[in-house]
């Protein structure tokens, strides 16, 4: 059962739930009359909490799209596009997106948006029009939570980053012109140079490699946390027969996208098994109700997804 303390806003108390790793404020605005005028008119006390605690979820805010917008932009402020894409994603409105489009059966692994970039959102809004039936909802994780119940000599390995690597070709994955936004290669090669990607143009698309560091410290508490997607680009990611099937046909360099120590060295899977099971264990989930905005400071807490039964409408909007 959800606790209460003292983190009223605007007459709203907040309950607080807290699995002992990762905790989340729920302020509910069904008694409030204009839910839209309360978050703005206390969008810095709503700022604080989402600094400090790393996750807030208003409930009963509003079914509409431009609705979801304003609360975005009075807590968070101008809307950022989706660059440097890794998942396939619908403009839905300005820059408010569809969430990742997987197959409803697949779970979508713990990670912090956009970690595998040298930029990234501070913040991540999930808006729910339409709840799933069962499961689906969007997980969260507390990165210094994660950080802490590492392994010393898992961190250790890790202590010089993660080096990523994508092969973009047509029929597999994105194509490098969803990816960049663009098809044109001079603006896709002044990208990499820019944000420190080596890339290899190859007879059937695109091949990219850049290190990015394994942590991180938070922009507005200063804590270390565990800030990487190594977990999810790692081939050891993929269902064992996706796989292999992908091994049968490509070298390990020409995967559509890989992980790899900082020396270049491999990732033992053992290490993934071990970084999935501290997420795990980390993880709180609260099933979406109709209206539900999910605030998630992006440095703070990971996020993924439940696989889910029936329709589910989940928008995303970043800062």
């Amino acid at each position: 059962m959800p606790r209460t303390e003292d983190s009223t806003i605007g007459g709203v108390q907040a309950a607080v739930h807290d699995n002992g790793h990762t905790a989340a404020l729920v302020y509910d605005l069904a008694t409030v009359e204009d839910p839209l005028a309360w978050v703005t008119a206390h969008r810095e006390p709503l700022r604080a909490a989402l600094r400090s605690r790393g996750f807030v979820l208003l409930r009963g805010t509003s079914r509409d799209v431009e609705a979801f917008h304003q609360v975005v932009s009075a807590v968070g402020g101008d809307l950022l596009e989706y660059t440097e894409r890794s998942t396939p994603r619908s403009a839905v409105s300005g820059n408010i997106y569809t969430s990742t489009e997987y197959p409803a059966d697949q779970a979508i692994p713990m990670h912090n948006e956009s970690s595998y970039s040298s930029r990234w959102p501070q913040s991540v809004f999930f808006f729910c029009q339409t709840p799933p039936a069962t499961g689906g909802a969007t997980p969260i994780a507390d990165s210094r939570s994660v950080l802490a119940q590492l392994p010393a000599d898992l961190r250790e390995r890790f202590a010089d980053g993660v080096v990523y690597t994508r092969t973009f070709r047509d029929g597999l994955g994105l194509s490098w012109e969803e990816a960049f936004q663009t098809a044109d290669r001079a603006a896709v090669e002044q990208y990499c140079t820019d944000h420190g990607i080596e890339f290899e143009w190859v007879e059937d698309g695109l091949r990219t490699r850049h290190r990015r560091p394994a942590t991180a410290r938070a922009a507005h508490t200063g804590e270390e946390v565990w800030f990487n997607q190594a977990n999810l680009f790692h081939v050891s990611g993929l269902e064992p027969e996706v796989r292999e099937a992908l091994l049968a046909l490509y070298a390990e360099a020409d995967l559509p996208r890989n992980a790899y120590l900082a020396d270049g060295g491999s990732i033992p899977d053992e290490d993934l098994r071990t970084i999935a099971s501290v997420y795990d264990r980390v993880a709180l989930a609260l099933p979406y109700r109709q209206g539900d905005v999910l605030m998630i400071d992006n440095m703070l807490m990971a996020h993924g997804r439940e696989p889910y039964t029936g329709d589910r409408r989940i928008l995303v909007a970043m800062s």
